[in-house]
């Protein structure tokens, strides 16, 4: 019988990367509304992953009284000194999107050559216990820019990130072999190795 943890997040592009890698754990991930939680927001005003990733599967849990996972995540750009950062979702304004992300993250780079434009996704991961324990996984995927969208798979900046070691970008490769290779995946296999350690079973 698997686990059922509950996903903080209530973005359904992470819900259903982070459930196909976590099922072979023994992990079940439903949903906050399937888990019956009210509907609010949790402000994500840390300066770091983990502190977002914290607070997010903290409040959550504490709402609902079951095991948390959030994820927060975003891309760090060299030349733009690690920007958008925390604030990738919203680093074209509050109102913004992926489109409007990607067409403002362009604009910044499209003068500097292919071999600077470098950068890494990150993903923090956390869980959080009803008993307060908790484990955080950081994995990271590095990477290059491109100035156009390429692939209709994934969500963010996906079309525009090339992995080191391929030719395509996470908008291009199928999303099984993303689910292996990603910042997510990564953080996920570190979270995995934990839960081993802690003897947990899922």
């Amino acid at each position: 019988m698997k686990q059922i943890i509950v996903a903080a997040t209530q973005n359904k592009h992470k819900i259903e990367e982070i459930e196909a890698i976590t099922s072979e754990f023994g992990m079940s991930i439903i949903s906050r509304d399937e888990a019956g939680v009210p509907d609010v927001d949790v402000v994500e005003d840390g300066e770091t992953f983990e502190e977002n990733s914290y607070k997010k599967a903290y409040e959550i849990m504490k709402l609902c009284g079951k095991i948390t996972i959030a994820d927060d995540s975003g891309l760090e750009v060299d030349f733009l000194e690690g920007a958008p950062g925390v604030y990738s979702a919203r680093f074209a304004g509050e109102d913004g999107d992926d489109r409007a992300n990607n067409e403002k993250l362009v604009g910044l780079i499209k003068d500097v050559p292919y071999e600077k434009r470098t950068g890494r996704f990150v993903s923090v991961i956390t869980m959080v216990f009803p008993d307060g324990e908790k484990l955080v996984a950081r994995g990271e995927v590095e990477g290059h820019l491109l100035l156009e969208e390429r692939g209709d798979h994934g969500f963010g900046y996906d079309p525009l990130f090339v992995p080191v070691g391929y030719d395509k970008t996470f908008g291009e490769i199928d999303p099984e072999i993303k689910n292996r290779i990603s910042h997510r995946a990564n953080a996920l296999m570190k979270l995995r190795e934990m839960l081993q350690r802690e003897k947990r079973r899922f």
